[in-house]
């Protein structure tokens, strides 16, 4: 029984230096499926799905490990913003189980979503500061997941569930309102990554409204005023995108940073809102420029990605090294 312990007490070490935010990898990695599936790279798609998918197992296993190990380490992160990861993650996953038609799948992605979402929220906005880089608007896309997943589940389950993820889709835009006024601008400039969140919160909103239009629910003025909202947001998304691009290229930050999977999420993510409402409105140079974006995105992903392994070597190896070195060297007999 001790033995089982201290092996869960050191595989909390491990998950411990994987922070929530390392959840962004998953995000980052599971839209980067879901794009390459909207433009036909089925099997780039299916291989970046199962490496997203084997990712949040070992995130979920860390972090539980981590609530066993050591609880006061646990309670310290599972009250900020990058625990929302966590909801973001699994609402990711569940919309490319439903792309490959693996709706049961999809739905207990969504249950276990729907459960960890409001606990997680409730701690979160309790102990939200005033000012906060760019993973406060984790709030925002958090619950726009949800959103996303209910609106593309919603033909199947029926339209009660379209009217859930509306009503989610605009406590998600009041969420962005509640983030914007606490995010530090400072962040464009020196934030070491997570600050594209703030376009990325857009874009999943703009995601979200978009698969609403495309649930057939609305009709009339409705169907308008989503429709605007939609293009409204999108067109925000891209200005922002615009706007943190270039405070990268006035102050580059090239260094790995686990926050730059907040980047590549944006990213990506944009691409994604860009193919989806483009499908959605008939916008058709959308549909152009979400592709590009989509490259770009994976482009980031592959030096990121590179990065985050090194980083996890790394790690590993310093782990290892105080066992080493409290071996006992073999005597010499002389």
């Amino acid at each position: 029984m001790h033995k089982r312990e201290n092996v869960m007490i050191r595989y909390a070490g491990h998950g411990a230096a994987w922070p929530p935010v390392a959840g962004a990898a998953v995000m980052a990695t599971g839209i980067l499926s879901v794009g390459l599936s909207l433009t036909g790279f089925e099997v780039v798609s299916v291989v970046a799905l199962w490496l997203a998918t084997a990712l949040w197992l070992l995130l979920a296993l860390g972090f539980s490990a981590l609530l066993l190990g050591d609880r006061r380490r646990w309670e310290a992160t599972a009250d900020t913003p990058p625990a929302l990861t966590a909801v973001a993650a699994t609402t990711v996953l569940g919309v490319r189980f439903e792309l490959l038609g693996l709706t049961p799948v999809a739905v207990s992605l969504l249950v276990l979503a729907a459960v960890v979402w409001p606990v997680t929220m409730v701690a979160v906005l309790r102990h939200l500061p005033r000012r906060a880089p760019g993973a406060v608007f984790l709030i925002c896309v958090a619950t726009q997941g949800l959103a996303v997943l209910c609106a593309v589940l919603a033909p199947e389950a029926g339209d009660w569930l379209a009217r859930v993820a509306l009503g989610l889709f605009l406590l998600g835009l009041v969420w962005y309102v509640d983030a914007l006024v606490r995010f530090d601008l400072r962040q464009v400039v020196t934030g070491a990554g997570d600050h594209w969140i703030a376009g990325g919160a857009l874009a999943i909103s703009a995601l979200a409204g978009s698969k609403l239009l495309a649930s057939g629910v609305w009709s009339d003025g409705a169907a308008t005023s989503l429709r605007t909202t939609t293009l409204v947001l999108t067109a925000l998304d891209l200005a922002w995108y615009a706007v943190l691009l270039c405070g990268e290229l006035a102050r580059p930050r090239l260094g790995y940073d686990v926050r730059r999977w907040a980047t590549v999420f944006p990213l990506g993510m944009t691409a994604v809102a860009s193919l989806s409402v483009a499908a959605a409105t008939g916008v058709g140079w959308l549909e152009t420029w979400g592709r590009v974006l989509l490259w770009i995105a994976v482009a980031v992903w592959l030096p990121t990605s590179y990065g985050f392994a090194h980083s996890l070597m790394g790690h590993a190896r310093g782990s290892a090294s105080p066992a080493a070195g409290n071996r006992r060297r073999p005597r010499s007999h002389r």
